[in-house]
């Protein structure tokens, strides 16, 4: 798994364009399991959004899963991204949706 992880990042790097400023990326969610299903990542997606173009933002990414997805699903799940206007860009590994948000 952790060479698989090495990889993916590897991979991740070499596509990645250090020209681009301003992109603000969300990785994660913790939301502990008596919370869950009652919205709390969606309203701290939404807060996250207001706070990074607040704060200059003019892209943010985010890395997704699809909810049948049996792991990386703490990275939040690609309709909660889809419904606030992120876009898909790319893939990052098998699951993983890369999706930006563009000011």
């Amino acid at each position: 798994m952790l060479r698989r992880a090495a990889r993916d990042l590897s991979q991740a790097s070499k596509q990645q364009d250090d020209s681009e400023t301003g992109i603000w990326s969300i990785v994660c969610f913790y939301v502990p399991k008596a919370l869950r299903g009652g919205g709390l990542a969606s309203a701290l997606l939404d807060a996250a959004i207001k706070q990074a173009f607040a704060k200059g933002a003019r892209v943010i990414e985010a890395y997704p899963v699809d909810e049948a997805a049996p792991s990386y699903r703490f990275m939040g799940f690609r309709d909660m991204f889809v419904a606030r206007g992120f876009h898909e860009v790319g893939t990052a590994g098998t699951r993983r949706h890369v999706m930006r948000l563009e000011r």
